[in-house]
């Protein structure tokens, strides 16, 4: 397996997830932010959380199966 290849979709993958987490505490502890709002907050950013983690899993698959590079298929 390519390990040099899947470097940079795990660092990019954990940046995005710690900004996510970030993003999401910032919103739960500003008081003037209605509850309602918050919880709506917090389900968006842990979904793109879910979803980044896809995408690398996807991506993991594209790099294990040989097909790094989708473009030069058209």
């Amino acid at each position: 397996m390519k390990y040099s290849k899947l470097i940079a979709p795990i660092i990019i993958t954990i940046i995005l997830v710690f900004i996510l987490m970030g993003y999401c505490t910032l919103f739960l502890f500003i008081p003037e932010i209605p509850r309602f709002v918050r919880m709506i907050l917090l389900v968006i950013f842990g979904g793109l959380t879910c979803v980044s983690f896809y995408n690398l899993y996807e991506r993991i698959k594209e790099i294990e199966s040989g097909e790094e590079d989708d473009l030069s298929k058209y």
